[in-house]
């Protein structure tokens, strides 16, 4: 049966990785960002390259009511979204008491809000079919708190949570929910995030989009619940359940802080 993923923040990234993944296996797409150019750009290659349909959508996703216009479109366009792939997401490095709160507000809109709209509003429709997989991308930051970049962290830890507590309640409606959780990865996130310096990047060999979106994928056709991208961060997430958590907030502030 082909499926039809949804897919945020796909001009590039995970995100573009992702829908590269879901088309080569003859699934159709809707795409969203802001950039629309881009997204034109991906729609061309991918229906070329792999004969799927690539529907486009350009919004904001920090805007409020976003993933109702989406919900919307869909609807209109007579798309059954069978996937719903939350990926879109960013980040901020500094002090919380110096860094910009409108920015932080984005940060909450789109990593909390919208997800959480998007997940609710395709979730009931998937419902009534008893079918369907939902990935959330969270961070290993949702294991802990971080200091310097503590709004991006506690937003990670939202989508975490929210994603376990969801997995639960819908596990007997054939329906799944999955938390990726990668940690430092080679994508545009650093630099827009201003973290180029930072300890967690600098000098590090990182994995790539392609093998996250990788992992993530086949994590999501499995049903995994939670999905931690690599051995060592897999081992780094939970051994903090076993280290006192003030301990926890020091280490990590020395991992995250620039070099």
């Amino acid at each position: 049966m082909k499926n039809t993923a949804l897919i945020t923040g796909a001009s590039n990234g995970i995100g573009l990785e992702l829908a590269k993944i879901h088309a080569s296996k003859g699934g159709d797409l809707v795409l969203v960002a802001r950039n629309k150019s881009n997204l034109d750009e991906i729609k061309i290659e991918l229906e070329k390259q792999f004969k799927v349909s690539v529907y486009t959508i350009s919004k904001d996703l920090s805007l409020t009511n976003a993933a109702q216009e989406i919900y919307n479109e869909t609807n209109k366009e007579n798309i059954q979204v069978d996937y719903l792939i939350n990926n879109a997401g960013f980040g901020d490095f500094g002090m919380f008491i110096e860094t910009d709160w409108n920015k932080e507000l984005q940060m909450i809109n789109l990593n909390i809000t919208t997800l959480t709209h998007f997940t609710k509003l395709y979730l009931q429709d998937m419902i009534k079919r008893n079918r369907g997989k939902i990935m959330n991308v969270a961070s290993t930051a949702a294991f802990q708190s971080g200091p310097t970049m503590a709004v991006y962290f506690a937003t990670k830890a939202y989508v975490l949570s929210f994603t376990e507590a969801v997995s639960n309640e819908v596990s007997d409606k054939g329906i799944t929910v999955t938390a990726l959780c990668p940690g430092a990865t080679e994508t545009g996130f650093q630099k827009a995030g201003g973290m180029e310096e930072s300890n967690l990047f600098k000098g590090k060999k990182l994995p790539t989009a392609k093998q996250v979106a990788d992992y993530g994928y086949k994590s999501m056709i499995k049903g995994k619940t939670v999905a931690i991208h690599g051995i060592m961060n897999y081992i780094m997430s939970n051994s903090v359940r076993f280290t006192p958590r003030a301990l926890v907030v020091k280490i990590t502030r020395k991992i995250i802080d620039k070099v």
